[in-house]
């Protein structure tokens, strides 16, 4: 057994005064209460990152691909369904998905109100896109063998401002020359809390689109498409960018929705400032403590240094006394951290205002390396820090220190 960590278990059982023993109360809670913050923050960050970005991503894919075009309407002009990069995707092992789309504005009415809206138009794959997942009420849009389907998902918020029922038929005044008008019968509703889509998009079938524009069942808007990994995004549209025609121009949906991610990073960076200062406390209040705990052992130093003992072997025995205190809180962390997470993942008791959140509960998100890292991060750090206070041990005298009282 290593001897200086045995003394070290031994005092940290011994009798200590009321004013030390208190005060490795508060030693212990500083570190526990601190890493149980970290843990919390760190969680609940990464789940808001999944759930924004999830919401971009099932409505928009992670990389669009439409022809070149400077008109800046939401109409993209006619791609087609025929070209090297949508028939051989999955040549391309980074990929996942691949969906076309088209969009086309127009108005809709309902029960006297009236909202400018852009349909999306997609095709029967689209039901393996994120999107479903989205679905809150009803079905998906089913797709006809023959012509398209007159049926669509609109938000719930488009439905509560036009008094929308499921189920319901409403027309639908596509913006063209001449303008042409629709039945169109709503049998899901969405949402995803984003402005951006709730306020102004509905979903429809890509043939009604291409019959609206008179373009031929081979061409759409664009091409819709999902990654397999989100890290791995920019070399992505690099073998995207390979196989696209000349004509062909592509959008990673982080700098179309660039405001979004611009205000995740920097909410990533507010975390760890907090972090910092949450590691900072604790390291300050660990060696105020043992600083302490060796000036109540003065005389016991003093003894350890008449025996022979080296300055470097007494700063070990507090050095691991410190650990041990260190530990203790850590383990505590991890439970109530984990705990508190879990607590929130499973029942979701703390609500959020989804208008200004996007989301209506405190979201959670678990990775485990992230919980080890900053487990790491936290006893190497305060590890170091201990060497600060037990070089004090260097400048006692074993007289004095022995006749310390």
């Amino acid at each position: 057994m290593n001897t200086y960590y045995f003394i070290a278990q031994r005092l940290r059982k011994g009798k200590t005064s009321r004013f030390s023993a208190v005060v490795m109360k508060i030693a212990v809670a500083s570190v526990a209460l601190g890493l149980a913050l970290v843990l919390i923050s760190f969680h609940i960050l990464m789940g808001f990152e999944k759930e924004v970005k999830g919401n971009l991503f099932s409505f928009w894919g992670h990389l669009r691909v439409t022809q070149f075009n400077n008109n800046e309407s939401f109409e993209e002009a006619p791609i087609s369904l025929k070209t090297n990069l949508f028939e051989n995707y999955s040549q391309i092992p980074l990929l996942s998905n691949l969906y076309p789309f088209a969009q086309k504005a127009g108005i809709l009415k309902a029960n006297e109100e009236v909202a400018g809206v852009i349909m999306k138009g997609i095709t029967a794959p689209y039901a393996k896109a994120p999107f479903i997942a989205k679905l809150s009420e009803g079905r998906f849009i089913q797709f006809p063998k023959e012509g398209y389907s007159k049926e669509i998902l609109i938000s719930k918020k488009l439905a509560n401002t036009l008094a929308i029922q499921l189920n319901d038929t409403i027309p639908m005044f596509f913006i063209q020359d001449p303008p042409r008008a629709r039945k169109l019968v709503v049998v899901g509703m969405y949402q995803t809390w984003m402005p951006e889509f709730d306020s102004q998009f509905i979903v429809g079938d890509l043939g009604l689109i291409q019959r609206l524009n008179n373009w031929e069942d081979t061409l759409a808007g664009g091409y819709e498409i999902f990654v397999r990994d989100i890290e791995q995004l920019d070399p992505s549209e690099k073998e995207v960018y390979e196989m696209m025609d000349y004509n062909m121009q592509i959008e990673k949906v982080s700098n179309h929705f660039l405001s979004f991610f611009e205000w995740l990073g920097l909410i990533s960076n507010n975390l760890y400032v907090f972090l910092f200062l949450i590691l900072s406390v604790a390291c300050f209040n660990m060696v105020s403590v043992l600083l302490i705990m060796i000036m109540e052992r003065t005389q016991m130093i003093g003894t350890l240094k008449a025996l022979g003992a080296t300055n470097w072997q007494i700063q070990k025995i507090f050095w691991y006394q410190g650990i041990l205190l260190v530990g203790r809180g850590m383990l505590l962390g991890n439970v109530l951290g984990l705990g508190i997470s879990f607590l929130q993942y499973q029942f979701h008791w703390i609500p959020l205002d989804p208008e200004n959140y996007f989301m209506e509960t405190v979201p959670v998100a678990w990775n485990w390396e992230v919980v080890f890292w900053l487990n790491l991060l936290t006893i190497v750090l305060i590890a170091c820090v201990l060497f600060i206070p037990v070089l004090i041990v260097s400048r006692f005298k074993p007289i004095k220190a022995i006749r310390f009282d």
